[in-house]
C-alpha cells in the first residue's frame, strides 16, 4: 500500500481537483488558474526529461534539448528509479513505446 508523503486535507482537495477535470482544456484552464508560469514550466520539463530518460537519452542531450540542469535530471531519476510509481504510471500512459 502507498503511504504518500505529504498528506492532508490540502493535499486530499488537490487531489480530487485533478481528478475532476474531465478533458485537456479544463487541464490548461486549472493549471494556469492554480500555478504560476514558472512552476507550470518546470513541472513540464520534469515530464519531458523522464520522457526522455526512459528513452535512455543521455543527460547530456537531455539537457542541451530541455535546458533542464543535471541536479533536475537526476532528481527525475532518482523517482524513475526509486520513486513512488508516479512517473512510471504516467509514462505508461503518455509513451506507451
Amino acid at each position: 500500500m502507498f503511504t504518500p508523503k505529504v498528506q492532508n486535507a490540502q493535499t486530499d482537495l488537490l487531489m480530487k481537483a485533478l481528478l475532476s477535470l474531465k478533458n485537456t482544456e479544463e487541464a490548461y484552464r486549472f493549471c494556469e488558474d492554480v500555478l504560476t508560469i514558472k512552476e507550470l514550466e518546470s513541472i513540464t520539463q520534469r515530464l519531458e526529461v523522464a520522457v526522455m530518460l526512459k528513452h535512455k537519452v543521455t543527460y547530456q542531450e537531455i539537457a542541451r534539448k530541455t535546458g533542464a540542469s543535471t541536479a533536475t535530471i537526476s532528481r527525475v531519476n532518482r523517482c524513475l528509479l526509486h520513486g513512488a510509481d508516479g512517473y512510471r504510471k504516467v509514462l505508461a500512459d503518455i509513451d506507451p513505446d
